[in-house]
């Protein structure tokens, strides 16, 4: 950063604070601003990453004492200080005007063009470097490298893929072909971030990153609930009424075996534990919900059967309590 940058630019206007602000205020401030104008929420916005680097760079500086410290004493100068000449009480001349910046750090030995040489004391370098040129938020230092550029790619995969994950070859926007791990779990419209391997920094920074989205096809029987996964299973009046037991698919896996109680009702759902999504987040159930399935055709001795049942059954009307809850 060049000298004349300190008394130029305004770092507390940048940021929309007093000069009296405390550390904790300027923090939350900070993260505000940068949610707001981070590249990722405005991508293409030039402005937006325009002003993401003032506020970062602000900060890098406001957020450490000493060089807060610093930079308003040269504020301060800078407004309208006055120095003086050597003689009737000046403590020397104009070669000294910043030499108490340098006190614990080494004096300034030279002329004019060592005026401040006192930054390049912790870091070596020259104004701007050193301490200066850490990187804060994606954006080193004053004027220093910018981040590189992220490269996006998207894919699609199957509900089962999606579920155990796989290694995957993809082609970015930039035509460079790259391998991803699509960790087990992932989510349809999940995007999976690979740090430091989109394009490189114009100018010696950090690498982008490569962000993929991923899109998941949906299964023909199964559901994602979360880390479950759900699957609806039919079955006949008699099993529903009776008791049974019945096969259920897995994903990917051998059937399992569940009982349905006798006189179970459609709805009902059955959880077979640790038989859903497997992921670093930890694992789901199966969750079974029955479906009684009507026949849609009847030959006449099931009819027949069916209307003795009907003046057997209990002449109970199953909508009396609906009916009663809606008047």
């Amino acid at each position: 950063m060049a000298s004349q940058d300190w008394f130029d630019k305004d770092f507390y206007k940048v940021l929309g604070v007093d000069k009296s602000v405390s550390a904790a205020d300027l923090k939350k401030t900070y993260r505000k601003l940068a949610r707001q104008y981070h590249p990722d929420s405005n991508p293409g916005d030039a402005k937006a990453e325009a002003t993401f680097k003032e506020i970062s760079e602000a900060y890098s500086v406001l957020n450490d004492p000493e060089q807060r410290e610093e930079y308003d004493q040269i504020r301060a100068m800078g407004s309208g200080a006055r120095f003086s000449a050597p003689g009737a009480g000046a403590g020397g001349g104009f070669d000294d005007v910043f030499s108490r910046f340098g006190q614990g750090r080494g004096q300034p030995q030279g002329g004019f063009e060592d005026i401040f040489s006192m930054f390049d004391q912790q870091g070596g370098g020259g104004f701007g470097s050193g301490r200066f040129g850490q990187t804060t938020g994606g954006f080193r230092g004053f004027g220093g490298p910018q981040r590189g550029a992220d490269v996006t790619a998207r894919t699609t995969i199957d509900f089962v893929t999606a579920a155990k994950g796989e290694t995957i070859t993809l082609q970015g926007e930039d035509g460079v072909p790259f391998k991803v791990k699509i960790p087990a779990g992932v989510s349809d419209g999940q995007k999976i971030r690979l740090r430091g391997r989109g394009r490189p920094s114009p100018d010696g920074g950090e690498n982008g990153d490569i962000v993929v989205t991923v899109a998941v096809r949906p299964h023909p029987v199964f559901t994602r609930d979360g880390l479950n996964l759900r699957v609806t299973v039919p079955v006949t009046f008699t099993e529903a009424a009776l008791g049974a037991t019945i096969e259920v698919p897995t994903l990917g896996g051998d059937p399992v075996r569940l009982r349905v109680a006798p006189g179970t009702p459609s709805g009902r759902v059955l959880r077979v534990k640790g038989r859903g999504i497997q992921s670093s987040k930890g694992s789901g159930d199966l969750l079974a919900e029955v479906q009684v399935a009507v026949p849609a055709h009847l030959d006449d001795a099931a009819r027949e059967a069916l209307e003795r049942f009907h003046e057997l059954e209990p002449k109970e009307n199953p909508r009396a309590d609906l009916m009663a809850k809606a008047r």
